[in-house]
């Protein structure tokens, strides 16, 4: 196949990587302009321009895509294409774009649709506490992860899964699955998505990583796992902002904030319901650290309180 694709991060690298490697040809790559990031504030490439200029590949780095000028280069590109897959893009393609390839566009979509449209499908199932989520291969039209399905696979979330992990794990799947629809594109039946089931997973927001005490420790151990590493849990204990990166439910009770054990094997919290043990955290400007090490630059006994407000 000859294949347009539109990605910016890894988890859209892995996939294009795969079709690469199956033997696919890619005459246009579009992904995000560059950005700053870090503490520098850097111009940093995203994972997909690194892996096309690795390869040789034509790069195309619209800011969006609305102005139908702005879409020369994917007419050229699609006078010598099948089809166009899209992965993470995080820009809207607008009907005039969707209709190029001749096959149309794929879109490679990290949750297990109707469930979890949007944009932080892998976040939201953890926060939500599912056991399972998948890849799903969709047909895309002008809605929001809408289009028919093509292929779908599920895949556990484990107790002990955050973002990071269950992003790889995905990233893989969604590579796999994409090479295989590849292959046997013309041969797939399009199923249209039930109408029952339908979940939205809104971007994940800073303002929703402040931790409350007051909810369950089950919760809490969940918003942990789902926001590692963006935006990262936190909580202020004596006047100071903590990032909490790894924690677990555990057995106790108190006052909501509560600290009720700070030691080696962790610093237990009181919850709404149970607690929670801390076991990696973070000050502004410093490492992650266990527990034990943590505890030897910010001192904290039974009694101490983190803040409800």
């Amino acid at each position: 196949m000859r294949v347009i694709f539109a990605g910016t991060p890894e988890f859209a690298a892995a996939a294009l990587q795969a079709i690469l490697g199956a033997g696919h040809s890619v005459p246009l790559v579009l992904t995000q302009p560059d950005r700053p990031a870090g503490r520098g504030m850097q111009m940093q490439s995203s994972a997909v321009k690194r892996l096309a200029q690795a390869h040789g590949l034509s790069l195309y780095q619209p800011e969006r895509l609305k102005d139908p000028a702005t879409h020369a280069p994917i007419h050229v590109a699609a006078g010598n294409a099948d089809i166009m897959v899209v992965a993470a893009y995080g820009l809207i393609l607008p009907q005039a774009v969707l209709d190029l390839p001749r096959l149309g566009c794929i879109n490679i979509h990290a949750s297990l649709l109707p469930r979890w449209r949007g944009a932080a499908p892998i976040q939201r199932a953890i926060e939500a506490g599912d056991a399972t989520t998948g890849v799903t291969i969709m047909q895309m039209d002008a809605g929001l992860d809408t289009g028919a399905m093509l292929l779908g696979e599920a895949l556990s979330i484990n107790a002990d899964d955050n973002a990071v992990s269950v992003h790889d794990k995905l990233a893989v799947l969604g590579a796999r699955l994409i090479v295989d629809a590849l292959g046997r594109f013309e041969s797939l039946r399009p199923v249209v998505q039930p109408a029952d089931g339908v979940t939205y997973a809104t971007k994940i927001s800073k303002d929703e990583a402040t931790i409350d005490w007051r909810r369950p420790a089950m919760e809490l151990d969940r918003q942990v796992r789902a926001f590692n590493p963006f935006p990262g849990a936190s909580a202020v204990c004596n006047g100071t902002t903590l990032k909490i990166w790894r924690a677990a439910p555990t057995i106790g009770n108190g006052e909501p904030g509560t600290v009720l054990a700070a030691d080696e094997q962790g610093i237990t919290v009181a919850c709404g319901g149970g607690a929670l043990r801390l076991d990696e955290l973070q000050k502004s400007g410093g490492k992650r650290l266990g527990s034990g090490d943590f505890l030897r630059g910010f001192p904290l006994a039974a009694g101490a309180h983190f803040s409800t407000d």
